[in-house]
């Protein structure tokens, strides 16, 4: 098969490996696309101790089964799948304190496990959850990101008519921006410094964005404060934008070398909480089920396709900033030279 292989840091490869076999308990499947994030630039940054090398990337993917080992029976060729890559021990302390997306022997498919970057991969049967037939294929995609953002909603504990503010109009921001409406927010605000995202976000969830919080008129500050860019000036400028009692929510992922600088007088005084969110917990189930029944505007999220040939061009683009979620289409690429991608259309449940 074809993939994708990170050799060492910022050593990109694409190359031909042997077919993968699976095991008693796995699956292999047919890579149908798969997304870049973050991630996968810490990954080729070499700034993921837990990683292993070398190691096709590709951690938010869907695709079609192909073959099961013998003691799989929740699968069958022909199922169309989305798969959690995160795959901890279940052994740790936090793994039986029911956190297990704090394991301490974290494991993950696209990190320290060959990915999705492929024409197929092989996936523990258990972590791969059947999509609808008529769902349209690139969607299942979104299930892994979805899910972390579902997680970061369990942690600010939401209530009905609470005010957002988030910092970030990619896709992240955008799919919490979704996620805060559809939670019966009474306004989301966002804030980008990127002009050319507004329309789109006015168009799925925010009711106000602009390219700094100053621009809002609300002195008593917001219910609940997102940051899902990761900078230091936006977390800053985010906590100082906290109603007294109310939560501000770490979600972007910054370097492990960041430092902000924030008042711990006005935390105590005003009883702010500061939540981190990591991952996915007891999530993706949720999520697969919010993108089938189209809370999240699916088609809206995905704005380019990459053949494999072209990865190097999916890591740029998606560095540019210049579009939402980039993926790779190893066994279609034809239709995938970087253009952003046609309409694809499903009804959505009301």
């Amino acid at each position: 098969m074809r993939a994708v292989v990170f050799e060492k840091p910022g050593g990109i490869e694409v190359t031909r490996l042997d077919d993968p076999t699976p095991g008693p308990s796995d699956a292999i499947l047919k890579v149908e696309a798969c997304g870049i994030c973050g991630t996968d630039l810490h990954l080729l940054n070499g700034d993921i101790s837990s990683a292993h090398y070398p190691v096709v990337p590709g951690h938010e993917f869907c695709g079609e089964v192909v073959a099961v080992g013998r003691e799989v029976g929740n699968l069958r060729n022909g199922d169309f799948v989305a798969v959690d890559p995160n795959l901890p021990d279940g052994t740790c302390r936090f793994c039986r304190m029911g956190r297990t997306n704090l394991c301490e022997n974290y494991s993950a498919l696209g990190v320290t496990l060959n990915g999705a970057a492929a024409e197929f991969v092989r996936v523990p049967s258990h972590v791969a959850f059947a999509l609808p037939a008529d769902l349209p294929r690139p969607w299942g995609t979104l299930v892994e990101p979805l899910s972390c953002a579902v997680h970061g909603f369990d942690q600010i504990e939401i209530q009905l008519a609470d005010r957002y503010l988030i910092y970030g109009a990619g896709t992240m921001g955008l799919m919490l921006a979704q996620l805060a409406r559809h939670a019966g927010s009474a306004g989301v605000d966002m804030v980008d410094k990127n002009p050319a995202r507004f329309e789109l976000a006015k168009r799925l969830a925010a009711d106000r964005i602009a390219e700094s919080a100053d621009q809002f008129d609300r002195p008593g500050g917001w219910d609940v404060v997102i940051d899902a860019t990761g900078a230091v000036p936006a977390i800053e400028d985010g906590l100082r934008r906290v109603r007294p009692g109310g939560s501000f929510l770490v979600f972007g992922v910054a370097s492990g070398e960041a430092r902000a600088t924030f008042s711990p007088f006005d935390v105590y005084r005003n009883e702010i909480r500061i939540i981190g969110s990591m991952a996915v917990l007891n999530s993706f189930e949720r999520a697969l089920e919010l993108v089938v029944r189209g809370v999240i505007n699916s088609e809206a999220m995905i704005s380019h396709q990459f053949g494999l040939d072209d990865y190097r061009k999916a890591i740029d683009t998606f560095k540019s900033g210049g579009g939402l979620k980039i993926q790779v289409v190893p066994s279609d690429a034809s239709r995938a030279k970087g253009s952003l991608v046609g309409a694809i259309t499903r009804p959505v449940d009301t």
